[in-house]
């Protein structure tokens, strides 16, 4: 009976002790955050790495906990990161990935407009097989005139319309200098924006940090237009919530407050970074500065999941 004691025993201390071995050589990526939220990423942030290896780069993301994807379709290329619609989406399913969204932009150009128009139907046809709701425009250059804008306005709706007959829905983010007010008006570039596009076509995804530095508060316009904002960017300095600059919970608070809940994370390669060098003096290679994205991109989902204002 001792005997029989002192192999339990034992077998019981090398199972602890492997038990805790595992846990303490487990790498940060390879164990998912604690979390059944919908954690969204826009996959610029690391889009180098997903280009290079669109399997490693989402099974990587995933095992952060990021289960929503936004895309980015520079070009109107057919191909998504290198691998046609339908591979691309079944990797994500195979990982379990909603995709929502994606990024592009098409100019309008007067003298082409059926060529213009064709073009975005393409890209839509994309999106569709993708499974994706909205399709958002992430620049647009105009001069900040009422009568250049309203053009833009009148654009935007045209190609909001033709998106709907792919039941998806246009969208437009902002940077900065979209808070800005016209040349020839008091009116502040991205309220007009807002208010002379049809919301039955046209919705927007606020950045919430290119809105605060742009001098606006981004809470306050989801309380101003709180059926316009379907999407909202997450971002900060760097990591989400590291700077302390940005207010997060009162943005999830009010936007869930709307009866919306798509969110994104969008991280941007900082100068410090994409100017790093090594020990030796070498540059850091892409590979180097993807790791750093990655490692940013997990922080960034770790706080996400922890923070209680996150549904």
């Amino acid at each position: 009976m001792k005997n029989l004691f002192r192999s339990c025993k034992k077998v019981l201390m090398t199972f602890i002790c492997t038990t805790v071995a595992l846990t303490m050589f487990a790498t940060p990526e390879s164990v998912p955050a604690k979390t059944n939220k919908k954690i969204g990423i826009q996959l610029y942030s690391v889009m180098a790495a997903v280009r290079k290896d669109p399997q490693a780069s989402v099974e990587r993301l995933t095992g952060m906990g990021y289960n929503v994807f936004e895309l980015v379709q520079w070009g109107g290329d057919p191909n998504v990161f290198g691998l046609p619609a339908n591979e691309f989406k079944a990797l994500c399913d195979k990982n379990g990935v909603e995709i929502i969204s994606t990024h592009s932009s098409i100019q309008e150009e007067a003298d082409k407009e059926n060529e213009i128009m064709a073009r975005w139907r393409q890209l839509f046809e994309i999106q569709k097989a993708l499974g994706g709701k909205y399709f958002v425009i992430p620049s647009y250059k105009v001069e900040y005139t009422v009568e250049d804008v309203q053009r833009m306005c009148d654009y935007f709706n045209r190609v909001g319309k033709i998106a709907t007959e792919y039941d998806l829905k246009l969208g437009f983010h902002n940077h900065a200098n979209e808070y800005n007010k016209l040349k020839d008006s008091d009116k502040v570039m991205w309220e007009y924006l807002v208010e002379n596009t049809s919301p039955e076509y046209v919705c927007f995804e606020l950045d919430v940090y290119w809105c605060t530095k742009g001098g606006k508060d981004p809470i306050e316009y989801l309380r101003k237009y709180p059926k316009r904002i379907e999407i909202l960017h997450i971002k900060d300095e760097f990591v989400i919530g590291d700077s302390k600059t940005i207010d997060f919970e009162g943005a999830f608070k009010q936007f869930y407050k709307n009866g919306m809940k798509e969110y994104v994370v969008e991280i941007e390669t900082p100068r410090a970074l994409r100017e790093k060098k090594n020990a030796d003096g070498s540059n850091y290679t892409q590979d180097q500065i993807m790791d750093e994205m990655f490692e940013a991109a997990r922080k960034s989902a770790e706080y996400l999941s922890n923070a209680d204002f996150v549904k």
